[in-house]
């Protein structure tokens, strides 16, 4: 067993690791992603009602993320990171030789089991691992290397769809076997990490963490607009197709490249607070805009700012990092994910058919959510700590509740 704080080489280390698996989850996930909604349009004959419950079924997984840590049980939490890697990569690869509703349903929740359990995984190492001062600019750098892996993938899928004639089934097995072999070297390379503080293996309900289970509610709700409804009226209202998502995406990647390291340091240098407020200020403004946009040129460019408000989601992993018990952090990653993909169940299907009645209802639901989350952000503290978690409660010493 190897320390996090100590390097088993000059290049293996924890968080060199959570770079390669954020770059592994990514070569997958975004190519999926991407071609989701051509794929169940064109190939699966999806309507804004099939995509609701698609989605609905994708969040399941997430929903029940708590259970991560029962399997804590019997494996270490970096085993359970490769192990759902792998389940990812399968289930992406499979997905081009299911071209029917339910064969789309099936492998969606084979990927959706790896990919919310490796970002379950994901979060509470990160947490473990990082140290507090640095943990908002490290996280930043870790998403410009998973921007960078998605870059990769996006600028393939853009430069070859046309000119190489590839097939959904092709891309689909091709980024999925991408993922395994990654996934596989690092298994094979990597030693097994120490956390520094032992976590407790039952489930952690607090009452000095509401705010934060508030904050992952909404947070979970916000980000089904983007990636199940933005996506989708960019194909069905402004009929792009699979090159112009790619492209899109690929100006989305450019910008967390480049400058999500940037919006880590400002979280630490600014505070969590304060970028909780511009980003859901932001959002606000862009849902309102999706419902009555009509020009396909400005629905790109609400697609990409709203894309680019994602990375300021890291201010909400750092304010639970410094309010959080250490041994607290893993089994309330669990807890956290099952609480962020409640709406994430119910919003897919239900405003899949509020879509269908008008689909600018959905955006501008979307803005009442970004108020309610600004409402909800005035509460963190200027500087949070253990003990005085929200606005109006003094700093203590607090006991575990």
């Amino acid at each position: 067993m190897t320390s996090p704080t100590k390097a088993a080489s000059d290049w293996r280390t924890p968080y060199v690791l959570l770079m390669l698996m954020a770059a592994a989850c990514q070569l997958s996930f975004a190519s999926w992603n991407n071609l989701l909604n051509n794929f169940a349009i064109t190939e699966v004959g999806f309507t804004g009602r099939e995509i609701g419950i698609q989605q609905s079924i994708r969040e399941i997984p997430g929903f029940l993320a708590f259970t991560a840590i029962f399997i804590l049980l019997i494996m270490r939490e970096q085993t359970m990171a490769f192990l759902a890697l792998a389940f990812l990569g399968i289930g992406v690869a499979m997905t081009g030789f299911l071209p029917s509703v339910y064969g789309l349903y099936f492998s969606t929740i084979i990927m959706s089991v790896g990919f919310h359990y490796y970002e379950t995984a994901n979060q509470s190492l990160s947490l473990q691992w990082l140290p507090k001062d640095k943990a908002p600019a490290m996280m930043g750098r870790i998403l410009s290397v998973a921007a960078t892996a998605q870059l990769l993938a996006y600028c393939i899928i853009f430069v070859t769809w046309k000119t190489l004639h590839l097939s959904y089934q092709t891309v689909f097995m091709i980024s999925g076997s991408l993922t395994l072999v990654v996934m596989a070297f690092l298994w094979l390379s990597f030693p097994k990490f120490e956390a520094p503080n032992p976590q407790r293996k039952r489930l952690v309900l607090r009452k000095r963490y509401w705010l934060y289970y508030a904050l992952t509610f909404m947070g979970g709700a916000r980000r089904q607009i983007f990636t199940v409804f933005a996506g989708f009226m960019m194909v069905e209202k402004f009929g792009y197709r699979v090159d112009e998502i790619a492209a899109l995406f690929f100006i989305n990647c450019l910008f967390n490249m480049i400058f999500a390291p940037y919006i880590g340091k400002f979280i630490g240098k600014f505070g969590e607070r304060r970028m909780m407020a511009i980003e859901y200020v932001g959002l606000f403004i862009v849902f309102t805009a999706y419902a009555f946009v009509s020009s396909p040129w400005m629905a790109a460019a609400l697609y990409v700012i709203d894309n680019a408000f994602f990375a300021m989601a890291i201010a909400m992993k750092t304010y639970f990092q410094k309010i959080a018990d250490p041994a607290d952090i893993a089994p309330t990653a669990g807890v956290a994910f099952t609480i962020n993909h409640i709406a994430a169940i119910i919003i897919p299907f239900s405003f899949g058919l509020i879509w269908l009645i008008n689909p600018s209802f959905v955006f501008l639901l979307g803005s009442a959510m970004a108020a309610t989350s600004f409402i909800i952000s005035r509460f963190v503290p200027r500087n949070p700590v253990e003990g005085h978690e929200w606005v109006g409660k003094a700093p203590a010493a607090q006991a575990a509740e």
